[in-house]
């Protein structure tokens, strides 16, 4: 037996929902050893409906912003990386909503989730408590993923929507990787500067600037596990051969130092690091 044993199952949303949740991802993970894991940062909310061994959620830069000895959780939209610790047998589900989406699931302006990990119990109206007992008691993971496709579906059928400029400005934002100028997108939504980067603040839990790194961040660090098919990297376990240069201006980079600037700040280390510790993984 290994010191790790993953079992994961992937659901798909129907079809309605899928604007909104692209995938659920269930989990059955025994860690026999203390299990580290170093999560980095994203401009999404994390959440995890569990039933199994806690965890902890510690951010290296405040204490206050982290989480003990819990189940279940949601991580904001945050701008750091931070790490999971775990022993046991873990078990749930994890989604990963964009930040307008989990506006409306949640019920409440990012900001006040923003670089934080909340316990359930924070959170208003207690009806993902009530979920994650209906999820650990069904049967099986169809069973589970139906339960979510139901409760996601009634919940934002009762949801406010979100300003249509702002979701505009989000789109376009997340359709250019980053790289529209944020003065620009404010100009073309008859905004100042400093009204959209306030609206970004309070609704997503960043300003826009900050997202519009992450959105740059996310693109170079899915296509070190292989994700993207346009960034030039080569096969993972040849680390030498990827011209660091030419993923980071396909990836909306001025050059090479902005982007292992972002990785240390967004993974806590650098992108030959990481692509090296996959290959030997």
């Amino acid at each position: 037996m290994s010191p790790v044993d993953d079992d994961l199952v992937i659901g798909l949303p129907e079809m309605r929902l899928r604007p909104f949740v692209d995938r659920y991802i269930g989990y059955r993970e025994r860690a026999d050893v203390p299990l580290v894991r170093r999560e980095p940062a994203g401009v999404f909310v994390v959440l995890i409906l569990g039933w199994g061994a806690p965890l902890d959620v510690v951010d290296p830069r405040s204490a206050e912003r982290g989480i003990e000895r819990v189940d279940s959780f949601v991580a904001g939209t945050f701008d750091g990386w931070c790490t999971t610790r775990t022993v046991g047998v873990g078990e749930g589900v994890e989604l990963l909503l964009t930040p307008l989406t989990a506006r409306r699931v949640l019920g409440l302006p990012l900001a006040e989730v923003a670089n934080r990990a909340v316990g359930l119990g924070q959170l208003p109206g207690g009806w993902l408590d009530r979920l994650r007992h209906r999820l650990a008691d069904a049967a099986c993971w169809p069973q589970r993923f139906a339960l979510l496709d139901t409760a996601l579906a009634d919940r934002l059928v009762g949801a406010p929507t979100v300003d249509a400029r702002l979701d505009w400005a989000w789109r376009r934002l997340v359709a250019s990787g980053g790289r529209d100028g944020i003065g620009a997108l404010a100009t073309e939504l008859g905004w100042s500067r400093r009204h959209l980067a306030a609206r970004f603040r309070e609704e997503v839990g960043l300003a826009p600037k900050t997202a519009a790194r992450l959105l740059r961040f996310q693109q170079a660090h899915a296509a070190l596990r292989g994700v993207s098919a346009t960034t030039g990297l080569r096969p993972a376990g040849a680390v030498r051969a990827v011209d660091w240069a030419e993923v980071a201006v396909r990836c909306g980079y001025y050059d090479q130092s902005h982007l292992i600037r972002d990785f240390h700040q967004f993974a806590g280390t650098t992108p030959a690091a990481l692509l090296a510790a996959r290959s030997t993984a």
